[in-house]
């Protein structure tokens, strides 16, 4: 298990470390393997280490792992055929997604920097260089908070569907306290890909658009005179996985 590694003892995981390293293997492992693992710990955390009630479970997580060696990515004029087939809260959000290289259940969390700092993690002085916008944070895989940008156009225009009062939105077996009026999670990912293969007659799914902020942030990188290494960090900064080699799956 790596850095929670199976070398550690079993009987010393808890809930959290179980967590982690469900959230560390899912940019590894296809969806199969990562739940076969997710079972085989959660028998062990029911009648091993007893950190779960009998009939508790853990919650599912999403891989992100591509097998494929073709890209994901969507051009800008292909996101926009995409929204154009979308109904108007999961179209907007289309537009967030890509704008900002979002996770369908980071939608759920958006808020304002100044509402909820990010964690302090690394940052380059190139983090979002080129790109001029409201600043945001989301929580992403394992909790982390982290900071993205929004044009001001779409920063305005998601001002105009805050919510009077968040409201808990439950997705994947997860509660989410959720601030705007926009679609997040499964129903926009489902959303997403319906609508892609009505524009398009073809869906690479919705995390597609992570793959094209990657890639145009790496161009815009490079482009403004940075080596591609000081690109690829900076990029895997603003992604949240501060893994430039997990990067490398989003540049194909």
């Amino acid at each position: 298990m790596g850095e929670y590694g199976l070398n550690n003892e079993i009987r010393d995981l808890d809930a959290n470390d179980i967590k982690q390293y469900l959230e560390h293997r899912s940019v590894e492992v296809g969806q199969k393997t990562l739940d076969m693992e997710r079972q085989a710990l959660q028998a062990m955390a029911r009648h091993v280490t007893h950190e779960l009630e009998e009939k508790q479970s853990l919650s599912v997580t999403q891989s992100e792992f591509q097998q494929e060696l073709t890209g994901r990515a969507y051009t800008p004029e292909q996101v926009e055929a995409i929204s154009d087939h979308q109904r108007d809260r999961h179209s907007f959000a289309t537009e967030v997604a890509y704008d900002a290289g979002l996770r369908a259940c980071e939608l759920h969390t958006l808020l304002p920097q100044s509402e909820r700092e990010a964690d302090d993690r690394p940052a380059l002085d190139s983090k979002f260089e080129c790109r001029d916008g409201e600043r945001y944070t989301v929580i992403g895989k394992g909790g982390l908070v982290r900071e993205v940008t929004l044009s001001h156009e779409l920063a305005e225009r998601l001002e105009a569907r805050r919510l009077d009062e968040p409201r808990v939105e439950t997705d994947r077996e997860v509660h989410y306290k959720q601030h705007y009026n926009i679609g997040a999670g499964q129903k926009w990912s489902n959303s997403f890909s319906g609508a892609a293969n009505r524009a398009l007659g073809w869906s690479e799914g919705a995390h597609g658009v992570r793959h094209s902020y990657a890639q145009e942030r790496m161009e815009e990188l490079q482009n403004a005179g940075y080596l591609k290494d000081d690109a690829k960090e900076t990029v895997s900064q603003e992604l949240g996985h501060f893994r430039p080699d997990i990067t490398d799956t989003y540049l194909r």
